[in-house]
């Protein structure tokens, strides 16, 4: 019987950085010239997986998603993983924002996943969703390279990670 290789489909953000990146984001606030003498705070909800910003007016509060925003990237963390909320009015003369942290595959981007490789019909490539992952099977390594870059290629609204290659 012929060995089969195989990899994992998954997403997720790395917490630490994220907390670091709120850290940076809050030192940053706490030093801006538009920011003294103003309501602003960046909370992040580690068990949550949620990173909570308050401000006195939409214009700060804007200023403060750039702020964390940025401080994100430079970190790597993928803004594709952000699950960003409305601006919504709180106590206080305060808009407060949710941004959610995208941890795993929902079921219906698993599904749009298992599709994707299905549809490009190649060789005994098989997908198979697996709780918040997708598994990916083949007997020939090079096949599960072309699904890797066809995976890569189209977008899905998360990033995607390739992992348990073997």
């Amino acid at each position: 019987m012929a060995q089969t290789n195989s990899f994992d489909v998954t997403t997720g953000v790395d917490l630490q950085e994220v907390d670091n990146a709120v850290n940076q984001a809050q030192k940053e606030i706490a030093q801006r010239y538009d920011f003294k003498g103003a309501k602003a705070s960046i909370e992040f909800k580690r068990a949550d997986a949620q990173i909570l910003l308050v401000a006195d007016s939409d214009f700060r509060m804007q200023a403060l998603f750039d702020v964390v925003q940025s401080k994100l990237i430079k970190r790597n963390v993928p803004v594709k993983n952000l699950d960003v909320g409305e601006i919504k009015p709180a106590g206080g003369d305060t808009v407060r924002r949710e941004i959610g942290l995208k941890m795993a595959l929902d079921g219906e981007t698993a599904k749009k996943v298992a599709a994707a490789i299905k549809e490009a019909k190649l060789k005994k490539v098989q997908a198979a969703i697996q709780g918040d992952q997708v598994r990916v099977s083949s007997p020939s390594k090079d096949d599960l390279q072309d699904a890797m870059a066809l995976l890569r290629k189209q977008d899905f609204g998360v990033e995607l990670k390739f992992g348990n290659y073997r």
